[in-house]
């Protein structure tokens, strides 16, 4: 068990403070449906004093006219807090959400990782001068924080998406108001207490990172708010509709990233072993939780029965369990609700024709009965007509197609309302290097699936979200470009005779 949370969990100006209303709400093991923690549920009254806040400290404080430098060294030092607490973290992280410690140990590296990416790049951002052709003319491009950003999490990575959001937010000298998932906020608790102590420190501002905890009456309050400037929201398609909706009455910027339906494609002269690995892998990593997940398995038709039969063998050995124990593969699903919406999902796949390879039911073993377990599952016989094929499913379910020829797998993986991620295996440099630039997709990877760095942007086309984060173009979305121009040597224009 984790230590027992004050209920004053949540940061408003600086101080840890219980919700205005007294109103808490209980976190739950997803491994054994035990109780964690109980945490504070924010109103709206709370939520607009943290917005009020945050928007002192931007227009009254010091953190957006400090040099860079100096907001790179509090990001630095809250990367060596997490280190130092990595294993606590790591531990909160599995409790929490129920993945692997092993996979939680990975998120608070590349946590670290990030925000130490950021604090080197955001002291290396001078703008740009502009040659106007007049000697007389200096004119430059410079880039000023946007202003008070809500930043929006979901459960599933909750450590690793909030830094992803805060890191840049707070070196290009925003202030902020995050909001995790209601279902799994430790460590985003954690990581704000190690945050505000370096901010106190640095002498920021008391509003400079608020934290309010609750659910989708919080982030709604949040995206219409007049005092935000920027949302920028990881989520479902649904929910990031309605905070574009709710931020377009007072035009803020508005970043989201929605998730994907995402191809796997394996040609027939593929290294079968590793692609088949890797499909493992693509699909079943935190058993499906992952926007990026391979979901769709597209597979070369003279491929179809070795390799599927091999996929449904494996499929059906995975180690389920608890993420603490060295011995488990993959842990359960988030919740309860999460769970039956994946059967929902695996019910009428099956009802619209699909055939089961694997899973499609829960667990039997008895140490497992009170977790949210599915079983990892193979659908075959899938095709691009069933709502599985085009509906994020978010969990371990993985659907195999078939194709014949490039051309015909082109167009099969963009035929999806989706455009986040996918991989191409094959052999041929030039096939893959040819299908991943027709691949309507923001990441494509080439014999591989699911690596990423802090240096090279994510995010999607379509409906898989606008803007993106990480890289260079990560700092950007938290930053206003100003054009600056200064004549030397000003003199009357007279183009008014008067």
């Amino acid at each position: 068990m984790p230590p027992s949370l004050d209920p004053a969990c949540l940061l408003i100006d600086g101080a840890w403070t219980p919700a205005e209303d007294g109103r808490q709400r209980a976190v739950v093991n997803p491994f054994d449906s035990s109780t964690l923690a109980a945490v504070a549920e924010a109103s709206e009254a709370d939520t607009d004093r943290a917005v009020r806040a945050a928007r002192s400290a931007f227009d009254e404080g010091s953190w957006a006219r400090a040099p860079s430098a100096h907001r790179a060294g509090v990001l630095t030092a809250t990367a060596d807090a997490l280190q130092s607490q990595r294993e606590q973290l790591a531990r909160l992280e599995t409790l929490d959400t129920g993945k692997t410690l092993a996979e939680s140990r990975m998120d608070v590296d590349d946590a670290t990782a990030v925000l130490r990416y950021y604090a080197a790049l955001v002291t290396s951002d001078a703008g740009r001068t502009i040659d106007t052709g007049r000697p007389d003319a200096i004119s430059r491009v410079v880039h000023e924080p946007v202003g008070v950003c809500a930043l929006i999490t979901p459960w599933n990575y909750p450590l690793l998406q909030i830094v992803w959001k805060l890191a840049p937010a707070l070196a290009a000298g925003n202030t902020v108001v995050a909001k995790p998932s209601e279902v799994t906020p430790l460590t985003t608790i954690r990581l704000f207490r190690l945050l505000q102590a370096e901010l106190e420190q640095a002498g920021a501002p008391g509003g400079t990172a608020n934290l309010v905890l609750g659910g989708g009456a919080v982030g709604a309050a949040l995206a219409r708010h007049p005092a935000v400037d920027l949302v920028s929201f990881t989520g479902g398609l649904a929910t990031g509709r309605s905070v574009m909706r709710a931020a377009a009455d007072t035009v803020k910027k508005v970043a989201l990233e929605l998730g994907g339906k995402n191809p796997n494609i394996v040609f027939a002269d593929a290294d079968l072993d590793a692609a088949l690995d890797f499909a493992l892998t693509a699909a079943f990593l935190h058993s499906g939780q992952v926007c990026s997940a391979g979901s769709r398995l597209l597979l070369h038709r003279s491929l179809h029965a070795d390799f599927t039969a091999e996929l449904a063998r494996r499929a059906d050995l995975i180690r389920l369990g608890d993420g603490l124990d060295k011995g488990t593969e993959t842990g359960p699903l988030v919740s309860a609700e999460h769970r039956r919406k994946v059967e929902d999902h695996i019910a009428g796949a099956l009802a619209a024709g699909a055939v089961l390879r694997a899973g499609g039911s829960r667990p039997t073993e008895p140490e497992l009965q009170a977790g949210f377990f599915p079983r990892p599952t193979v659908l075959d016989g899938c095709h691009p007509g069933m709502a599985v094929i085009r509906e994020e499913v978010f969990g371990p379910v993985l659907t195999v197609e078939l194709f014949d020829d490039e051309d015909e797998v082109v167009a099969l993986a963009n035929d999806t309302p989706y455009g986040l991620a996918g991989a191409v295996w094959t052999q041929d440099t030039g096939r893959g290097e040819r299908v991943a630039s027709r691949l309507r997709l923001g990441t494509v990877w080439i014999n591989d699936y699911h690596p990423y760095v802090p240096q090279a942007e994510w995010g999607g086309f379509k409906q898989s979200g606008t803007g993106r984060e990480l890289g260079p173009s990560g700092l950007r979305e938290y930053q206003e470009s100003k054009h600056i121009w200064r004549t030397i040597t000003p003199a009357a224009q007279h183009w008014f005779g008067g």
